[in-house]
């Protein structure tokens, strides 16, 4: 244990008043998907959608399947959800009723609503059906799309309150700024004088000024042998499958592990596209962090090597 006033600073219980995720920096994950199925109910059960004197009302949600989470990492709220929903609707023309269904495969983090698929589709064929099928394509879809979206925004906006807790000076209502550690405080304990340590050691300096969409940005070249107790194969199942990619990120990634092939971790947060793929050799990546300047790629080079061990026999 450290002496008092050693320890890392992120430790210290002091800055929250019921010691409990102190600077809100350990994971912390909330179940979104009963909610989500309450509020997606609520936004399309029912829903009229009228323009130009037509009219179409969803009449049953036949198809509500997915899940949805709120997470909180380091301070910063990640939203996962991933519905396939099917909507029932009925409308009239010519006093003739029309029925058909609205199919939206893959509402996720993934895509803008704007892009959000929707197959809108007809029980019966005939001229009245035909006139309302082009109403359900050209009105009713961008109608739903906006239902979606207050989905979408009442999740990040009122389902996600209280994920991230409030500070000692937050509860207070006080103005005092948080207390700042200078270098030698931040680096007391053994876990960051060590991170620290290895950075100035395998780090050298490249291109220190470079011009990335009018922002001038220090970049550095980093270097980083490690060893594994697995086969190289293993190791490479790891960072391509998608299966075991969703395992690690514990979410929804789109994963398309080719020459050329996007990939999409963590909501969005992490993007990027595989340049090279040797199988069990190596992988380069161009890697990028969403807040970074636009246009602002990292290059991630990762070379397998698997050492053969052998053993001699005493006799």
């Amino acid at each position: 244990m450290a002496k008092w006033g050693e320890g890392d600073p992120r430790w210290i219980v002091e800055e929250r008043p019921d010691a409990t995720n102190v600077n809100n920096w350990h994971w912390t994950e909330k179940n979104a998907t009963p909610w989500s199925k309450d509020k997606l109910r609520s936004l399309l059960d029912g829903f009229v959608i009228a323009d130009s004197g037509l009219e179409c009302t969803v009449t049953k949600i036949d198809q509500l399947e997915g899940e949805a989470t709120a997470n909180n990492r380091k301070g910063k709220l990640i939203f996962f959800y991933e519905w396939n929903i099917v909507l029932l609707w009925k409308g009239r023309y010519n006093d003739e009723e029309v029925t058909g269904k609205v199919t939206i495969p893959n509402l996720s983090e993934e895509n803008d609503v704007d892009e959000v698929e929707l197959t809108v589709s007809l029980d019966s064929s005939n001229p009245a059906a035909e006139k309302m099928k082009l109403f359900m394509y050209n009105v009713g879809r961008d109608k739903l799309r906006k239902q979606l979206d207050a989905y979408i925004r009442a999740l990040k906006a009122d389902f996600a309150k209280g994920l991230i807790l409030p500070k000692k000076d937050e509860v207070n209502g006080t103005d005092n700024p948080p207390q700042k550690h200078n270098k030698e405080t931040v680096f007391a304990s053994g876990f960051n004088r060590k991170k620290f340590d290895l950075e100035t050691v395998t780090s050298t300096t490249v291109n220190p000024t470079k011009n990335v969409g009018g922002c001038k940005l220090d970049v550095k070249t980093i270097k980083i042998t490690t060893k594994f107790q697995c086969r190289a194969n293993e190791l490479f199942d790891a960072l391509t499958r998608e299966d075991m990619v969703t395992a690690f990120t514990r979410g929804h990634v789109k994963h398309e592990p080719f020459e050329g092939g996007n990939f999409i971790y963590f909501g969005g947060n992490i993007s990027g596209k595989f340049v090279e793929i040797v199988p069990n050799k190596k992988i380069v990546q161009t890697w990028r962090y969403k807040e970074w300047p636009s246009g602002h790629y990292s290059t991630v080079t990762i070379e397998l090597e698997e050492e053969v061990c052998s053993f001699e026999m005493l006799t």
